[in-house]
């Protein structure tokens, strides 16, 4: 799997175009859904990423791109459970986490992306 392209507001994805945030679990790419969470956005600007949604857990690692701008809030529920879980949480820009994954991707890693703030 390689990230083709990213800019703010869509991201390409093996010749793939997505104009959402996307999560990608064992390979497999999709729209992140980010319902559960939205209770939890009054205040912050933007719907949070949280615990409530569907993340992916099975991996050993997991890598949250926060946006151009990083403005995306990574909720500490998710923090604690990333340590339940066992899964090494990595929280940078987007586009620095693009860089990282498409120079050397760790095996066993999912990626939940923000691509657009």
């Amino acid at each position: 799997m390689r990230i083709d392209a990213y800019e703010f507001g869509r991201i390409t994805i093996d010749g793939v175009v997505y104009d959402h945030d996307v999560v990608i679990e064992a390979g497999r790419v999709r729209k992140r859904k980010k319902g559960p969470s939205k209770k939890r956005r009054e205040g912050l600007g933007h719907t949070p990423l949280t615990a409530d949604e569907e993340i992916p857990w099975g991996g050993k690692r997991l890598w949250v791109g926060t946006g151009a701008y990083g403005s995306l809030p990574v909720a500490d529920d998710v923090r604690q459970m990333a340590r339940r879980h066992r899964v090494k949480l990595l929280i940078k820009p987007t586009p620095e986490l693009v860089r990282l994954f498409n120079e050397s991707p760790p095996p066993a890693t999912n990626l939940i992306l923000h691509v657009t703030c």
